[in-house]
């Protein structure tokens, strides 16, 4: 009697630690946009021979960056899993990430999709409707060295598109 008390309190607890997890990764729960790019784990994967991908929890970041209060997305492939390539969405120079602004009208649109090595959100300014700034580490050939030491770079986020060229 004892040893089926303790297996139904075992279930109960592992029913409760169960729900308390989060539920999985849906790219369905973003914007026409946002799906598009997360799309691309699935092409590449494909792409490289690859088999199932599974999106991390925070694949995709909801954040004000433009300043005007609605929702923008930063999609970090960082932690994406291509089943049997798990160099697919990064290398050298970082980890693809896009970043996409919601327009007044609504829509979204892609300002960057490049490979970056880690970002940092700066602090947001103090003045209503400032536009937040990222700081990228990026390969060091962005600043005409070669893979290291990396380079930095910072961007103010916008409605219009970025990219960063090695000279």
């Amino acid at each position: 009697m004892r040893i089926f008390a303790i297996i139904a309190l075992a279930a109960l607890l592992v029913g409760h630690v169960r729900a308390e997890e989060p539920g999985a990764f849906n790219p369905a729960d973003y914007p026409a946009e946002v799906q598009k790019a997360l799309r691309y784990a699935n092409e590449e994967c494909t792409a490289q021979g690859g088999g199932a991908v599974s999106f991390a929890p925070d694949t995709v970041r909801k954040i004000d960056l433009t300043g005007d209060g609605r929702d923008d997305y930063i999609v970090d492939f960082r932690d994406t899993n291509c089943e049997g390539r798990e160099a697919a969405y990064c290398g050298t120079g970082g980890c693809v990430m896009d970043i996409l602004v919601t327009l007044p009208n609504g829509s979204v649109r892609r300002v960057f999709d490049g490979y970056v090595r880690n970002y940092q959100i700066k602090p947001k300014p103090m003045k209503a409707g400032a536009v937040r700034t990222i700081r990228f580490e990026l390969h060091g050939g962005y600043c005409g060295g070669h893979g290291s030491p990396s380079c930095y770079k910072e961007q103010g986020i916008t409605a219009t598109p970025f990219v960063f060229k090695m000279p």
